[in-house]
């Protein structure tokens, strides 16, 4: 199954881009025996409309320009499902298992995600119901992804 992650904003070279950049190559690396495959991030960028819902409705056309029919599409939000990273890793090897082809991950910019984006979701997630800057959320999806492979795969990474 292809890993897809779509971002509004792009990250500059440092330590967030790095840090995503190191977990999504784990993620390959572990993900490939599992059929978990791709592990790519597509980055959106930032809508100027003078308004929130303005930019937020640009940045939903956007990204879900990105989402394929067929996906099982995961949109991070604060007010979504919260989750055990056994579970996340369960969630994504029972969409695998059942011949999913594709699975999109979307993360919003500033202003959070428009409705329709939400909608459009098979899942909405939260990491937790604090607001996270999005670049950390980036951080924080790759890592989980990292994961989810070590505990599908039984390696010893996740420790709970």
């Amino acid at each position: 199954m292809q890993i897809s992650l779509v971002a509004v904003g792009r990250l500059k070279s440092g330590p967030e881009r790095e840090l995503v950049a190191r977990y999504l190559d784990r993620a390959i690396a572990t993900g490939k025996p599992l059929a978990l495959t791709g592990f790519s991030l597509k980055e959106i960028s930032e809508s100027r409309a003078s308004s929130a819902g303005a930019r937020k409705a640009d940045e939903a056309r956007q990204i879900l320009a990105e989402c394929a029919d067929d996906a099982f599409v995961v949109a991070l939000d604060e007010r979504g499902k919260a989750s055990s990273s056994e579970d996340f890793a369960q969630l994504v090897a029972r969409e695998r298992d059942n011949g999913r082809r594709q699975m999109t991950f979307l993360i919003g910019g500033a202003d959070g995600l428009d409705e329709n984006v939400r909608k459009r979701a098979d899942l909405v997630l939260a990491f937790s119901p604090l607001t996270w800057p999005h670049q950390l959320v980036r951080i924080l999806l790759c890592e989980q992804l990292y994961r989810t492979t070590t505990i599908l795969s039984g390696h010893p990474y996740h420790r709970a």
